[in-house]
Parts: structure tokens; C-alpha cells; sequence
């Protein structure tokens, strides 16, 4: 029998478990065993039900368009959960000067496909506008290096683009910095189609001309969520896997191959075990710790991939409030606009059914700098900055009807110019090593798509090697 061990209790690491619980009773002759450090399972999936009103500590969605996450729902018999944004409201502002100003129409992401919208937006000054207009005549051009994604969309629309779209999107997914963030890793559509058409703009409108002359679909929701909150999923998978296969509050010190063989030896605590295959699916940092003594290369290269902190603020507001508030999915907050909050979502907007009728609930984002500057002051005073700036925005006075703070630490990996190249280094790293492999949101996706994505191929790799 094939026994194989995972560390790591969050989505990867479930998803990876429940995979491996499939084969196994599809007759595969293996058994696993499951460490979490902690005493729940889920990792940042974490939901409560405050007031009638469903509070994501943690991710409040995934991407529709990235399909584990609903495969592993369908999988689980979640179908009828799964619920998408309200796209009919979706309207999202970006803080500028001071006031809020809405995203035009036809801008994909931070590539305008529309020209009377954005030539009509208070969003850019005119300058940009003329930068945007030419960037439609850039040629085709292959480059043979990795770039930050400020530097890649700085050359194609100037730094003002960076500012008011750039940073601001990707701070909400990533946590970090656009000077900072892997243009290859973060954005590798935009990176292909800079070599294929030079400009984004002809290339996005070229994308569209083609998806005109198919079959016409109705467009699925941008986001999509589970009715009972994303805790819900991972709680699902749990009641799938075998009970005494899980460990709680058992931190894995270290992982140690055996000489000669493809064994593994797992330290937690005062136990070890021995396992034929082991699926790491801990944070970078957590995991170079674990593999130090195995193989100090790929520990190191673990450790420098980057993590950054956040800070989750869930607001409850009566119906006064609720009738205030702008239409929409929210607002981001460019770092230019000298703020502590990052964004703020219109949680009944987004997803209603959240949010009884008479209840307007708000999700406000810290990250990164903006995180670890407020990490030491009470949950009191978190609450007291967000509200301060809630009405500076949005002129919001009233006192929420209840108020939780949630503290994520070095819970979001930044993938920093180079990281492709650093994952191929792992990978070379990692084969030296037989019967291991690596899942999570430090490689090749942060969302809870590619996690599952990621625990999934893990347990494919242990299963069949």
C-alpha cells in the first residue's frame, strides 16, 4: 500500500486529499494522511453569519472563468450552491482626487476597447487619453526578459494608467505592488499579447471581433460564490475524507528523505512516520522550514518567494445606509490618494442574497504596506480608521450595526519579477527529490481556483509515480 502524507489543511491541501480519497475508492491501493497546524481546516476560508448578513473573512468568491473551483463544487455535488455576482449592478469606481469616479465602459481590466467611454471618462486626464490612443499603433515586440507589471504597462500607457488602474486592480488580487508583480507571472495574456500585436488594445479588440462571429452564449457571471459562504466548501470536502485521516493541531518540524529509497520521515511534534510520497501544500515560507534538512537549495528557494499580510474589515449598516450608497460592486483606492484602505466592496450589491433587504454590508481591504502599518492597534481602532475614511469617500457617518476585523498574515504570495524562472529552478530542484511534490498559491495561481487546480495535479503526481 501507498501511503502518503500532506501537509497543509487549506484548500490546496483538501483538494489534494479529496483527490486522493477519489482513487482510493475507486480501488487504487493507497491511504494518507492529512497535518494541519491549526485546529480548523480550510485555511482563509472562513465564514460567519453576523446579524442575517454572511461575512467572508476570508476570499468572498473565485473567478468563474477559472474552472476547478466549480469542477470540485459539481464534483462534491455543490451545483445548486453555486451562485454568481449580480454582473446586471456591476459598477466599480476608482477614488480620484478625492471623489469617486466610475470605471468606464469596454475597459478589460486596465485596456480601453472603447473609445467614446474612456475619451469621455474624468477618470484620465487628457494626456493619458493621447497615450492611449496611440498605444493602438505599437508593433509587435518579443521581449526576452521578465519586466514588473508598472514597467510593462507604464511603456504601453504611461504612469498614470499605473496609478489609477494598474495598482489599485491588483493590490485587491495580489496584495502587492504593481512595481513589483511578475508581468509574466501576474499578467501572461497581457506579456503574449504584446509579442502577437504589440498594442493590448488591438489585440483585446481582436479578441472580441473573433468571440463576435461564434455561436453567441449568454456571458457568465464574472465571480461566483456558494450560497452558504466559501467555508462551506472546504466544511463539504472534509465529510468526504476518511476521519482518522486527519491531524489538527499537528505542526509538521520537518520533512526528511530516506537514503536509497523515494520514503519520506514527517516530524510533527514528538511522532514520525514514515510515507512513500508527500504533498507539500504549505505557504513557501512554511515549507522551505519543513525541507531545510532534505534539501537546503530548494529551501532557499522557497524562502525568497515573498508573502505579503492583509486585513479584512466586514461592516453591517441598516436600510438608511444601505439607500445612501452608490449602485455598483465598490470602490479601489490608488496609494496615490495617500489612504490606508486599499477597496471596499458593496457586499449586498455583489452578491444580495448576503444581505437582508434592509441591510447594506461593506467589506473594506488592507494589504501589504498598508496592513502591517495598522497590525498593532486594536481591532477598535482598525474599525475607527476605516470609518474615518468610509466618510471621507463616501460621506458615511452613521455607527455599523456590528463590525469584525479579520488579520490574514503572510497569507498572500507576491510573485515578483523572475518568478517563472524561479519556479523552473524549483521544479529542477524538486526532481532531484523523488515522491515530493508542491501545491498552493506560491507557484502558478493565488486564487482558490488554482489551489484546487494546484492540490489536484499534486495528487495526481504522488498517485501515479
Amino acid at each position: 500500500m501507498k501511503r502518503i502524507a500532506i501537509l497543509g489543511g487549506g484548500i490546496s491541501g483538501l483538494a489534494a486529499a479529496f483527490a486522493l480519497e477519489e482513487l482510493r475508492r475507486a480501488g487504487s491501493d493507497l491511504e494518507y494522511v492529512l497535518y494541519e497546524a491549526s485546529t480548523r481546516l480550510g485555511g482563509v476560508l472562513r465564514t460567519e453569519q453576523i446579524d442575517g448578513c454572511l461575512v467572508e473573512a476570508g476570499p468572498d468568491s473565485f473567478i468563474t472563468e477559472k474552472p476547478w473551483a466549480t469542477d470540485l463544487c459539481r464534483d462534491l455535488g455543490l451545483a445548486d450552491q453555486l451562485i454568481g455576482s449580480n454582473d446586471a449592478d456591476r459598477k466599480t469606481y476608482i477614488l480620484t482626487n478625492g471623489r469617486l469616479v466610475a470605471m468606464p465602459d469596454g475597459l478589460m481590466f486596465m485596456v480601453p476597447t472603447k473609445i467614446l467611454p474612456t475619451g469621455l471618462s474624468p477618470l484620465f486626464s487628457w494626456k493619458a487619453k493621447v497615450r492611449m490612443a496611440k498605444e493602438l499603433f505599437h508593433p509587435p515586440r518579443a521581449v526576452d526578459h521578465d519586466e514588473s507589471v508598472s514597467a510593462f504597462v507604464e511603456r504601453h500607457y504611461g504612469a498614470e494608467m499605473v496609478d489609477r488602474l494598474a495598482d489599485p486592480l491588483l493590490s485587491g488580487v495580489y496584495g502587492g505592488e504593481a512595481a513589483s508583480l511578475s508581468v509574466r507571472a501576474v499578467l501572461p495574456r497581457f506579456a503574449e499579447m504584446e509579442r502577437t500585436h504589440g498594442s493590448l488594445g488591438r489585440a483585446m479588440l481582436a479578441a472580441r471581433k473573433k468571440m463576435a462571429t461564434g455561436p453567441r452564449k449568454p456571458a457568465p457571471p464574472l465571480f461566483t460564490s456558494l450560497k452558504d459562504g466559501m467555508q462551506s466548501l472546504a466544511e463539504i470536502v472534509v465529510t468526504r475524507l476518511t476521519p482518522a485521516s486527519l491531524l489538527m493541531n499537528a505542526p509538521v518540524q520537518a520533512l526528511q528523505a530516506e537514503g536509497g529509497t523515494e520514503g519520506w520521515v514527517v516530524s510533527a511534534g514528538m511522532q514520525s512516520d514514515q510515507f512513500d510520497r508527500v504533498i507539500v501544500a504549505l505557504p513557501a515560507h512554511a515549507a522551505a522550514k519543513v525541507l531545510r534538512m532534505a534539501s537546503p537549495e530548494l529551501s532557499a528557494e522557497l524562502a525568497a518567494i515573498q508573502y505579503s499580510s492583509s486585513i479584512t474589515v466586514g461592516l453591517g449598516y441598516d436600510r438608511g445606509v444601505r439607500e445612501s450608497l452608490p449602485p455598483g460592486f465598490g470602490f479601489l483606492v490608488p496609494r496615490s490618494e495617500g489612504k490606508k484602505l486599499l477597496a471596499a466592496t458593496f457586499v449586498h450589491n455583489k452578491f444580495p442574497h448576503r444581505a437582508p433587504e434592509d441591510r447594506a454590508l461593506l467589506r473594506c481591504f488592507f494589504a501589504a504596506k498598508n496592513a502591517e502599518d495598522i497590525w498593532q492597534l486594536t481591532d477598535e481602532q482598525i474599525v475607527g480608521i476605516v470609518r474615518d475614511e468610509l466618510q471621507q469617500i463616501l460621506g458615511l457617518c452613521a455607527e455599523p450595526l456590528f463590525a469584525r476585523v479579520y488579520k490574514w498574515k503572510s497569507a498572500m504570495a507576491q510573485y515578483g519579477v523572475g518568478h517563472l524562472d524561479r519556479l523552473d529552478r524549483i521544479e529542477g530542484l524538486r526532481n532531484q527529490l523523488p515522491g515530493l511534490a508542491l501545491a498552493g498559491n506560491a507557484y502558478r495561481g493565488i486564487g482558490v481556483p488554482d489551489c484546487i487546480r494546484s492540490g489536484r495535479e499534486a495528487a495526481k503526481q504522488v498517485a501515479e509515480t
